[in-house]
């Protein structure tokens, strides 16, 4: 069973989007700083996540991405469905033709521990996670960061 790249980056975004949004659009390019995720990458994540009802986009000058429901009420698991990633922990991806065309012994276990994975990521909200000490100690840490680099002075050579 693997959560792949995909599903983590997108966690990692919309949380991020949450996080620093405060009902004003967020930049793919400034969440792309604060997690260090290629912006080119978050721009196909976000048009999945914008697909899925999750966040919605604002043009223009001052544009980005804000989430399209309340924080509360976007769990874990939407967000990987969301990008079309599964959690599956059978070895047919729970086509149940493991062993040579029929199930395994032990596929009803992986399906379960699939099914299992899925519900607990589906209990936990962007709400949760945002009031979590760690995730707002490890925001706090980011953003402190990103506005070092921001007011670095630029050195002139003589």
């Amino acid at each position: 069973m693997r959560l792949t790249t995909k599903g983590r980056y997108a966690v990692t975004a919309i949380l991020d989007l949450a996080l620093h949004g405060n009902g004003s659009p967020i930049s793919l390019a400034d969440i792309s700083t604060r997690q260090d995720i290629s912006l080119s990458y978050l721009e196909q994540l976000f048009a999945k996540l914008r697909r899925q009802g999750l966040v919605t986009s604002v043009r223009g000058p001052g544009g980005g991405y804000l989430l399209a429901r309340a924080p509360g009420d976007i769990s874990v698991a939407s967000i990987i469905n969301a990008v079309n990633e599964s959690i599956d922990a059978t070895r047919c991806q729970g086509t149940g033709d493991c062993q040579q065309g029929t199930t395994c012994l032990t596929h009803h276990l992986w399906s379960d521990l699939s099914d299992a994975i899925h519900d607990f990521l589906d209990r936990i909200t962007l709400e949760e996670l945002i009031h979590r000490h760690d995730v707002q100690r490890i925001a706090d840490r980011q953003h402190d960061s990103t506005n070092q680099i921001a007011v670095l002075p630029i050195a002139h050579t003589s």
